[in-house]
């Protein structure tokens, strides 16, 4: 999976919330069916994207306790 696009297509999500702090929920599967790949590749990358520091990732407190992605 292209690192760069996917994050590019994130950061274009949380840019275009209306929560305040602006994040985004992600659904893997979703991106993964939408770029053609596997789920797995998805998750690999977010997750490489997230330890560079280029995302921040966190767990809602209330329910549904999300994951969600945040621009640093």
């Amino acid at each position: 999976m292209e690192k760069e696009a996917l994050f590019l297509h994130i950061r274009s999500m949380i840019v275009s919330s209306t929560k305040v702090p602006k994040w985004m929920a992600v659904s893997t599967v979703k991106v993964a069916d939408l770029y053609g790949v596997n789920l797995i590749e998805v998750e690999e990358s977010l997750n490489a994207l997230v330890d560079e520091g280029r995302l921040k990732r966190e767990k809602l407190q209330n329910p549904p306790h999300y994951e969600v992605y945040l621009l640093p």
